[in-house]
């Protein structure tokens, strides 16, 4: 198929970008990579009116770090990141997740920001953001706010996002000494996740993250659990997050890979 018709604006400042938006809401779309938007563009699952490529804009194609947070702008490859040579250090959860987002070719392309905006529940970094308890930096043409991760994704592919407001950068807290673990199973490595799961270790035990499961990505922390009661605990969540059966693998098959990767992330995560 072909994309219904639309305008296409270059943004050659955020400011434009934001005026844009501001005149026309949710009839304009926000392009950086496009990976993910120019397939539901070419199915019509999308059909803006106006496209605005904010890909060129350098101020928001910046990473920026400091003692406590690494702050992502809405133009930075998944790439770029990936090369980051502090990326390891600071962020490993990232680092150790970032690697299964789609191909060497998509990743080039490809947006950290954009696969936040696009909410895909199987998807790794709107995972790794939860699991990190990161927040999102949205901005309209007159006002910016910051939304929590936990808050910001409201459901499959549904945000808290305005339709005058654009993802300026998210942050992710750094991370430095925190023992973290990640593992997914795909059909493909690349393909979107059967089931994605995170463990993070925290003072009071482990944060634990699942994706590809339900509507969006489910966080539970946890105090530090061992045997029948991280099993316990395990499965609970295994039946809370409302399995379903699909064209990829069965709800029971999900359930049992949330026990099993779970049961070895977090011992993992607690050595």
């Amino acid at each position: 198929m072909k994309p219904a018709p639309f305008d296409y604006v270059r943004a050659e400042t955020l400011e434009e970008a934001l005026a844009v938006l501001a005149s026309e809401g949710s009839d304009a779309q926000i392009m950086a990579g496009g990976q993910s938007l120019m397939a539901m563009l070419n199915t019509r699952l999308a059909k803006p009116k106006i496209l605005i490529d904010i890909m060129w804009l350098k101020e928001l194609n910046r990473i920026d770090a400091t003692s406590g947070a690494v702050t992502v702008g809405a133009a930075v490859r998944q790439r770029a990141l990936l090369d980051w040579p502090p990326l390891a250090e600071k962020l490993n959860l990232v680092a150790l997740a970032l690697p299964w987002t789609g191909h060497v070719q998509t990743r080039s392309r490809g947006t950290i920001c954009g696969s936040i905006a696009h909410a895909d529940p199987s998807a790794e970094m709107p995972l790794a953001l939860l699991a990190l308890g990161g927040d999102v930096h949205l901005r309209s043409a007159t006002k910016r706010r910051k939304v929590a991760a936990a808050e910001f994704f409201t459901g499959m592919m549904s945000t808290a996002r305005a339709a005058d407001e654009m993802i300026e950068a998210v942050s992710f807290p750094v991370q430095r000494g925190a023992r973290c673990a990640f593992r997914e199973v795909a059909r493909r490595h690349g393909d979107f996740a059967i089931v994605a799961c995170a463990a993070v270790a925290s003072k009071q035990g482990v944060r634990f993250a699942v994706g590809g499961v339900a509507d969006m990505a489910a966080v539970r922390d946890w105090p530090r659990l061992d045997g029948s009661a991280l099993d316990d605990a395990l499965n609970s969540l295994a039946h809370e997050l409302d399995a379903r059966d699909d064209v990829h693998a069965t709800a029971r098959y999900r359930r049992d890979l949330v026990r099993l990767i779970g049961r070895d992330l977090v011992r993992e995560v607690l050595q």
